[in-house]
């Protein structure tokens, strides 16, 4: 991880909305849907993946130019730990949503919240709570031009530079310059891709115009909830209805009325791809290094150690490269098999190898279908 001083001056009328939701699965039985991974310090800063996300952006926002958007169940703990959302406040930064309706409709309500708060001037940038991004101060600079070019208009995504043909992650493809002074990097997009095949993506990586899609958009809230009202005109106005009530005594039954019946879409469906068709989406492109901590493989390689947690508690015989989590405070000996995961909880264990690390999920759908709701 960087110890670089951030030395970014905040970007006026710039604010981060950071959706934190979701469960975590492939990161079980560590992460939980009570208690998901972007609430965990999984690096060992001592900080948890939410606070860190925080922590990098205060910088480009200023201490009041946070907004998080979580759910009624995590509302609790995200608010204590990060007390800066100003919790109870007129106009507090911590916005939840009643049920999950996928990442338009959250950060779809931030902008439209941010648009009656600071008016139709204000650039939103949307960075998920359980990423983790290395080098701040390239992280900082791609950020800076990507506001630019939203000023100028463009839907923006950050493409990160692929270190291989990943089948984990989707794809934009870049095209040519967008011809924006103050972001001199920034291209065109051509077009998203959802995740490929192996020999599709090196394909991709071949011919130098395409980079991950880590879900990053930078957009005025007016240009993103216009082009929600072209796509999709019945979730935009239920949005703006929110949000008009949101800092008002009746926003708990707008809410309860409205929030239901809105329709439950990725922002990569609602807007990237077809504003993208229509030649509104510009890609920057990130010098930093950024990790989805999508799996055990993953957080392994994050963290260069085979451990989390405490090393003495771990012995190794023939088993090298294998993973473990001691978390259940108990030794764990691992002999003769390479590249294992062991992840030793209090009520869980879970035991596969870094191949199969990605199917984690299929444990928690398993457990989920034979109503283990207690493991979840």
């Amino acid at each position: 991880m960087s110890d670089e001083p951030v030395t970014s001056a905040p970007i006026p009328g710039f604010h981060a909305v950071v959706p934190a939701g979701g469960a975590g699965t492939r990161l079980w039985p560590l992460s939980r849907a009570g208690h998901p991974k972007f609430l965990l310090d999984l690096t060992g800063t001592g900080r948890t993946l939410l606070q860190a996300t925080v922590d990098r952006l205060e910088p480009l926002t200023g201490p009041a130019g946070v907004v998080v958007v979580t759910g009624v169940r995590h509302a609790a703990a995200v608010a204590e730990q990060v007390p800066s959302l100003g919790v109870g406040e007129d106009h507090a930064r911590l916005l939840v949503e009643p049920s999950p309706r996928d990442s338009m409709a959250a950060i779809g309500l931030a902008a439209a919240v941010l648009l009656e708060r600071h008016g139709p001037d204000v650039v939103l940038g949307s960075f998920a709570a359980d990423h983790v991004i290395d080098r701040t101060h390239e992280f900082h600079a791609a950020v800076r031009e990507a506001v630019a070019a939203a000023r100028e208009g463009f839907v923006v995504t950050i493409g990160i530079a692929a270190t291989g043909p990943s089948t984990a992650f989707g794809y934009v493809r870049q095209a040519g310059p967008l011809g924006v002074p103050a972001a001199p990097s920034a291209r065109h997009v051509a077009g998203f891709t959802e995740k490929p095949d192996a020999q599709t993506a090196a394909e991709y990586l071949a011919t130098g115009e395409y980079r991950w899609n880590a879900g990053m958009f930078v957009v005025r809230a007016a240009v993103l909830l216009d082009h929600l009202a072209r796509e999709l005109p019945a979730l935009a106005a239920g949005l703006r209805e929110i949000a008009a009530a949101w800092d008002s005594p009746a926003r708990d039954e707008v809410l309860a009325r409205v929030w239901p019946g809105l329709t439950k879409i990725a922002i990569d469906h609602a807007i990237a791809e077809p504003v993208a068709a229509a030649g509104g989406v510009a890609v920057v492109p990130g010098a930093f290094g950024w990790d989805d901590v999508g799996d055990f493989a993953s957080l392994a390689g994050l963290l260069g150690s085979d451990t989390l947690g405490e090393p003495a508690a771990v012995l190794r015989v023939a088993a090298d490269g294998a993973f473990v989590v001691p978390a259940a405070g108990r030794t764990v000996a691992v002999v003769g098999v390479p590249d294992a995961v062991v992840v030793d909880t209090p009520d869980a264990l879970l035991v596969t190898t870094r191949a199969r690390a990605q199917d984690v999920k299929a444990a928690v759908d398993g457990w989920r279908t034979v109503g283990r709701e207690d493991l979840l």
